[in-house]
């Protein structure tokens, strides 16, 4: 997934309009974006827009943030809408990987109740948005098979902690939401799930918004989250190879290819290693899911 674009699962106009985006997936949005007296109609109509999603064949996957498990409301987002069959469930504010063995336990029932396929349903946690959870990230290594991507925030963090900023005069991360920032990248990568950047909130700044994600990319993170529809493209663009990187890519593949078993390899004069060909796979691989040759 290159983009994960939130939607308020209590806006008709909102909801319909997500589905002419090109985000890869949609995060229908029963935590922040909802009032606590809307949340029964809007599980109500993300399973009725989940279903319509289906019968028009939606190519974007339709994921669900529910409310934090130390809620009322949890238990009660998933049995709204998990016989619409999500995609994959968003699970804010955990303290650690105990939250998510909890949620998948969860899943795995509701998978049975309804009659789908068990394991089917993906979860994100979003691992530091809580300081505890930032000491214990090693706990979401390897807690559940149905984790593949974890992201990272910083509003609700500075909330906790009472940053009067999380970021500095330029647009910047301040010091303590560039460490979690890279821990949680970290932590995405010792699990072998996907490391998904956090939103940048400036949605009318396009520049802003290209700059953060080139760095995200460079850093090593393959997707970004979006708040809003225009920010879509831009990420979408930064997060699919170029045709050097994906000709690149083929020419390291190609050089291992024609060495079976070597572990070294030679290419336009320079030595590549097993790295070189680790990252070169990554490429390729996300050309593929981008429908590139």
């Amino acid at each position: 997934m290159r983009s994960m674009l939130f939607v308020p699962a209590d806006s008709e106009r909102k909801m319909a309009r997500s589905l002419e985006s090109p985000a890869d997936a949609l995060i229908l949005d029963l935590e922040d974006s909802v009032a606590a007296e809307r949340r029964p109609v809007a599980r109500e109509m993300t399973a009725a827009f989940i279903a319509d999603a289906r019968a028009k064949s939606a190519k974007a996957q339709l994921w669900v943030r529910i409310n934090p498990l130390d809620s009322k409301d949890w238990e009660a987002d998933l049995s709204g809408v998990m016989a619409a069959a999500p995609d994959g469930i968003i699970l804010p504010k955990p303290s650690s990987g105990a939250d998510v063995h909890t949620l998948s336990i969860a899943l795995s029932n509701a998978e049975t109740r309804h009659g789908l396929k068990s394991g089917q349903t993906r979860i994100l946690p979003i691992v530091t948005e809580t300081p505890i959870s930032v000491l214990q990230l090693h706990s979401y290594v390897g807690v559940s098979s149905r984790v593949v991507a974890m992201s990272w925030g910083a509003e609700d963090l500075a909330a906790v902690i009472g940053s009067l900023a999380n970021r500095d005069d330029s647009g910047d991360f301040t010091s303590p939401y560039r460490l979690v920032r890279d821990l949680c990248l970290i932590t995405a990568s010792a699990a072998a799930t996907q490391p998904m950047d956090t939103v940048y909130v400036d949605f009318r700044n396009d520049k802003g918004l290209e700059a953060e994600t080139r760095i995200a990319k460079r850093d090593g993170f393959t997707g970004k989250m979006a708040i809003h529809p225009g920010q879509v493209a831009t990420i979408n663009a930064v997060f699919t190879p170029t045709a050097d990187e994906i000709g690149h890519a083929q020419k390291v593949a190609d050089a291992f290819a024609s060495n079976p078993g070597a572990g070294v390899a030679s290419l336009d004069g320079k030595m590549i290693d097993m790295p070189h060909l680790k990252l070169a796979q990554r490429v390729l691989a996300q050309a593929k899911a981008a429908g590139l040759a």
